[in-house]
């Protein structure tokens, strides 16, 4: 029996039902799902999650800056769910693994949240940037060599979802072996499907059992850093913070580089600023994040007190949910979505304010290397089925591809890619140019790929 929903304090106008964010609807059109929203409500829509429970969406740009740049109106902490405190959020709802309260950077405000995001960022800073994108291009290598003699291959299986869990995996100094599985168990527990709790689970134990690990044979990794940061983190503090890093390092880097190689395959649009020059490869990565952000909402923020937001009288102890999606193509922000948006940052998709990602650097290095080394070696790419075959699965939280099929000339292995990668350290530590190493940023398969796709 799903929970009752909360009384009027945060219920829509009579005659206007709140629209839910999950079911049929919502997964097979959530952008179309959002303007319906727009036109009806506006700013800020009532909205039904799971179980029929209440929330506010933000579709605003400007007031999801107004949510995310004032923690003193909108809390972090879910203790403050009103829904939650009167019993209406049962333990195994699929929300919880993302709305229980944990000693967690992201749901801690004030100086809590600076102590706990001070570890975080400072032990993220040691990473050396050329070394990580290095690391990044051995294992988009490896994954290569598995089908590139092949002639075709899902750039989302092989590809896109694998790169980001096997770096991460390495960066906090887990063994190969981690990864796999927890490619598998992050997924599912972003869908907030009814295994998400156990998967959830099975998460939190695999790095519990690393952390310790680490406390007795420290490395040079992100784990040993978190706990050798001077504001002594508490074991569980640090298991907490390497299932949020890592978790939304696999889901938002995944759709970024599955989202940016699919225009790459078929927008012609996308295809001509390229060939043009008016847009290398780290300004495609941006436009990608204003058009496809990885990440369509952001559970949640919680009303303080009574408050007003884009015309909505939210009450205390009502949910928001973030809509970067939406507030990304805001029509006051963006009345042309045909217009570029070259070199301009101010998207939502990683968020604002105190809480902004603090992994969005490494994110943008691992999606730009991946892209760059798998059109380096398989510049002919070109999609392998009718682009309106592609199929798109949605959560409450993200949309992303099912499967980018894709055929090429095959080709032998590298080099590279068929040795096998080495501990976390050598990432860790700072890397000299290779000899004769080429250009981190590259054009030529820019010009091949774009050619092949004009005939």
């Amino acid at each position: 029996m799903s929970p009752s929903p909360s009384p009027a304090a945060s219920t829509p106008p009579p005659g206007c039902p709140a629209h839910r964010l999950y079911g049929p609807e919502a997964e097979a059109d959530p952008m179309g799902l959002y303007e319906k929203l727009r036109a009806e409500h506006g700013a800020v829509a009532p909205v039904l999650v799971q179980g029929d429970l209440p929330a506010w969406l933000v579709l605003g740009h400007r007031e999801n800056l107004d949510v995310t740049r004032t923690p003193s109106r909108f809390s972090r902490d879910p203790r403050r769910w009103r829904d939650q405190q009167e019993g209406r959020v049962p333990a195994d709802h699929p929300l919880t693994p993302m709305t229980a309260w944990q000693p967690v950077c992201h749901l801690v405000d004030g100086a809590e949240h600076e102590r706990l995001r001070g570890a975080v960022t400072e032990s993220l800073e040691r990473f050396d940037r050329r070394g990580v994108r290095r690391y990044v291009k051995r294992f988009a290598d490896q994954l290569i060599d598995q089908f590139v003699e092949a002639g075709q291959g899902d750039l989302v299986a092989d590809f896109a979802e694998p790169l980001p869990m096997l770096v991460m995996t390495q960066l906090v100094g887990a063994p190969d072996s981690y990864g796999p599985r927890l490619v598998e168990a992050a997924r599912d527990m972003l869908k907030g499907t009814e295994t998400a709790v156990a998967s959830n689970a099975y998460v939190t134990a695999t790095l519990r059992e690393l952390v310790l690990r680490k406390r007795a044979v420290p490395g040079r990794d992100f784990t040993t850093w978190m706990a050798e940061h001077p504001t002594s983190l508490a074991d569980e503090e640090i298991v907490e913070h390497l299932r949020l890093v890592m978790i939304a390092a696999f889901e938002t880097t995944a759709n970024l580089i599955a989202n940016t190689l699919r225009l790459v395959l078929t927008d012609r649009r996308f295809r001509a600023n390229l060939a043009g020059g008016h847009m290398p490869l780290p300004d495609a990565l941006e436009q990608v994040l204003w058009d496809e952000p990885p990440m369509a909402t952001i559970l949640g923020r919680w009303a303080i007190g009574d408050t007003e937001l884009g015309g909505a009288q939210i009450k205390a102890g009502d949910m928001l949910l973030l809509g970067l999606a939406a507030g990304n193509v805001d029509p006051e922000i963006r009345p042309d979505l045909t217009v570029p948006v070259h070199g301009n940052r101010s998207h939502l998709a990683f968020s604002s304010g105190p809480h902004e990602c603090p992994g969005a650097d490494i994110g943008r290095a691992i999606a730009e290397t991946g892209i760059d080394s798998l059109l380096t070696r398989l510049p002919d790419l070109e999609l392998a089925v009718p682009e309106d075959e592609l199929r798109w699965t949605a959560s409450l939280m993200s949309r992303h591809l099912v499967a980018l099929p894709v055929r090429f000339t095959p080709r032998g292995t590298s080099v590279t890619g068929s040795t096998r990668a080495p501990a976390a350290a050598a990432a860790a530590a700072p890397a000299a140019p290779l000899p004769g190493e080429r250009p981190a940023v590259r054009v030529r398969w820019w010009a091949r790929l774009l050619g092949r796709r004009r005939r």
